[in-house]
């Protein structure tokens, strides 16, 4: 990091094709924080162990969350792009944070909660010490910016209270991480519920033009318009409203026509499919260009993931340090004496 200059980390779950609800909520503020920060990127395949019973598909899954990064304008040349587990610095830092951390307060966490319900034949250790590993993520880059939407602040004080009590017990260690706002909007499925995969209800970024609009065609609108003829209320809408991410010059013109009957919901959702393929259609062609090339895709990350140890090994070293581990092992001259 350059003298003065801020370091952002941030962590994006390796669940494959990402979807247009994961590019408005995330993607791309990672692809324009690069313009103001130094920014480490971690595609966290280690966190989705938690939940993700058959890892036959784990790592083409890194890949395809690679390729999706990479075609959304993340720049691997000056932002540190790598997967989790590339880099088992974090394994070691985890266990050491995992020390300071009270177990009670990571069973009061509501995501764990919510996880621990929803799969109750699997409440794993990983599930609970889940923000214990996503805290050793930040630090162990002494990243001290976080972009994190405001509901998801609450994950980012845990974090820095692990960080306080580390830094209470064993000397000021680790920087605790400020969190960069962004803007995330609840982007909702075509079911009218979050876009999730888990729900099918969602559209991958680097789905064809058809595959678009049938996916598109099958979104919930307004329940009141059952004719073509019946006006309808766009603010009630959500095709509407995804109008407003992908074409939001559009929108005062349905507005409009909706309201007057004017066009119908198909000839909405027509408008929405072009919009969306005109938004991505570069991001598509470019994903197309990398996805040809595997090999270089996994360079890229395995680069990232020995740049990142540089940072890693450095802040681990400290650490030891700091609790009273050896920094690293002695010489020893025969190890079977």
């Amino acid at each position: 990091m350059q003298q003065g200059q801020d370091r952002v980390f941030a962590g994006i779950r390796c669940t494959g094709r990402q979807h247009i609800g994961n590019y408005l909520g995330a993607i791309q503020n990672f692809v324009a924080l690069q313009d103001k920060y130094e920014c480490v990127y971690s595609i966290v395949d280690l966190h989705s162990l938690t939940t993700l019973t058959d890892t036959e598909e784990l790592q083409d899954n890194v890949r395809e969350t690679a390729l999706d990064l990479l075609a959304s304008g993340i720049r691997p040349e000056e932002t540190i792009l790598y997967a989790q587990s590339h880099v088992p610095e974090i394994s070691e830092l985890h266990l050491l944070l995992s020390m300071v951390t009270p177990i009670g307060r990571l069973m009061n966490v509501p995501t764990f909660k919510e996880k621990a319900k929803a799969q109750p034949e699997n409440v794993n250790y990983g599930l609970v010490g889940y923000p214990v590993l996503q805290t050793a993520d930040i630090v162990l880059y002494r990243a001290n910016k976080v972009p994190v939407g405001e509901d998801q602040l609450p994950h980012l004080e845990l974090a820095r209270e692990i960080v306080r009590r580390f830094n209470n017990i064993f000397g000021d260690t680790f920087p605790e991480p400020e969190a960069e706002l962004t803007s995330a909007p609840m982007v909702l499925g075509f079911d009218n519920r979050k876009m999730s995969k888990s729900y099918g209800n969602s559209l991958d970024m680097a789905a064809t033009p058809e595959e678009t609009f049938q996916a598109i065609r099958t979104a919930i609108t307004d329940p009141q318009r059952v004719r073509r003829n019946d006006p309808g209320r766009p603010e009630v809408c959500n095709v509407y409203t995804l109008h407003g991410f992908f074409g939001p010059e559009n929108q005062p013109k349905i507005n409009s026509a909706c309201r007057s009957a004017e066009i119908g919901c198909v000839d909405c959702k027509k408008m929405l499919s072009e919009s969306v393929n005109d938004y991505f259609g570069p991001i598509r062609a470019r994903r197309e260009e990398l996805s040809a090339n595997p090999e270089a895709v996994d360079e890229i990350l395995i680069d990232g993931a020995r740049r990142a140890r540089v940072i890693a090994s450095e802040v681990l070293a400290d650490v030891k340090d700091a609790v009273g581990l050896p920094a690293s092992l002695p010489e020893m001259a025969n190890v079977n004496a």
